[in-house]
């Protein structure tokens, strides 16, 4: 029991030394050549009940530095009974790119947010589909970094970060922290041409591949998932045209969980969608997490000897620097004096949502969904 262990935690190490190796490859590699603002682009926003945070969305939408002309935006109001509509409506006039609301009835429908988006890409008219969502904040030159990514690669699909809006709490900054280690380990991936995570707040993609690759058939029953299932058709099918956009100007920023509830509900939402991944190389290193993260709660339990305090010095070590890392690209450097307080936490976390993901159903803005 003792080897297996060991020997989890040492890979567990070597792979994040890996991802450390990774990201500063991919950080020191990356350049982008100038390129003709000419892609029409269609910026899609599905919201349900976003009264609070859609107009500052807009406004940064009109602040872009991209040509205004050349792209559109099609809000989805997901059935919203809250003021989200007539806010929508009411900045049509002060607008200077093209904005559209469309409204959608409040159905039973299994995967609303994909109805949402294949709703809107119907009625769309731009070359390249970027998604964002209602609660998200931009920066001037988030439509310009990743139309520039686009045309010097040829890209089908990119995925470009997203981290929480910095608020004076603990609760935030953990919430800062851990979603920092997904964004780059996804980031990772993706540079390998491996890519396993995305986050549909930041991604963009071809209307041409996406018909393509038939949109979300094969998923319409999976409420979650409407960004990795599609990044895993695509990248099935243009491995080498998947990329991370890792540009300080392509960062989204978007509303932190509140609460313990919300967050409950949000990562039980995430973690629905893990069973039913087609890819083994995904599942593998689900699991892989999964037990490394087991590991360290027996460790807890053997603190009074040198073997435990041995794994959880081995699994925290690499692991702090390659999320110092991330979070310094993400602005957050000096959130670094806290990592140690998620590492001791987050295998509580990993093991509670591994096991939660085998159950079903969970609610999310108003709805109970499977």
């Amino acid at each position: 029991m003792l080897f297996i262990i060991l020997m989890i935690t040492s890979l567990y190490f070597a792979f994040n030394l890996i991802l450390i190796a990774v990201w500063r490859e991919m950080m020191a590699k990356h350049q982008v050549s100038a390129h003709a603002t000419d892609t029409k682009l269609t910026v899609i926003i599905p919201v349900r009940n976003e009264e609070k945070y859609i107009l500052q969305l807009l406004k940064n939408l009109n602040e872009q530095s991209y040509p205004a002309d050349n792209f559109e935006v099609i809000v989805a109001n997901d059935g919203s009974t809250d003021s989200t509509e007539s806010i929508v409506l009411n900045y049509q006039e002060e607008a200077k790119y093209s904005l559209k609301i469309l409204n959608l009835l409040n159905d039973a429908s299994t995967s609303p947010k994909k109805r949402a988006i294949q709703k809107s890409i119907e009625i769309s008219s731009g070359e390249l589909l970027i998604t964002t969502d209602g609660d998200c904040s931009v920066s001037p030159n988030w439509l310009m970094s990743i139309q520039q990514l686009y045309k010097n690669n040829d890209a089908k699909l990119i995925s470009s970060p997203v981290t929480f809006t910095e608020k004076d709490s603990l609760w935030n900054t953990i919430q800062i922290i851990e979603f920092a280690s997904l964004i780059g380990s996804g980031a990772c991936a993706m540079y390998l041409k491996k890519p396993n995570m995305c986050n549909g707040a930041n991604l963009a993609y071809t209307r041409e591949v996406f018909e393509e690759v038939n949109g979300f058939a094969g998923n319409e029953n999976v409420a979650s998932g409407d960004d990795e299932f599609l990044m895993h058709k695509i990248a099935k099918k243009y491995p080498d045209k998947v990329f991370f956009n890792p540009v300080f100007d392509a960062i989204v920023r978007t509303a932190s969980q509140e609460n313990l509830t919300h967050f409950y509900q949000q990562r039980r939402r995430w973690a629905s969608k893990w069973k039913h991944y087609d890819n083994w190389q995904v599942s593998a290193l689900a699991v892989f997490i999964f037990l490394a993260n087991l590991s360290v709660l027996v460790a807890y339990c053997m603190l009074d000897n040198y073997f435990g305090k041995g794994i959880l010095l081995l699994k925290f070590s690499a692991e702090f620097y390659f999320l110092y890392s991330i979070i310094k690209f993400l602005g957050y450097q000096s959130k670094a004096k806290y990592i140690p307080i998620v590492q001791l936490i987050y295998p509580f976390y990993v093991v509670f949502f591994g096991l939660l993901a085998q159950g079903k159903g969970y609610r999310w803005k108003g709805r109970r969904l499977e």
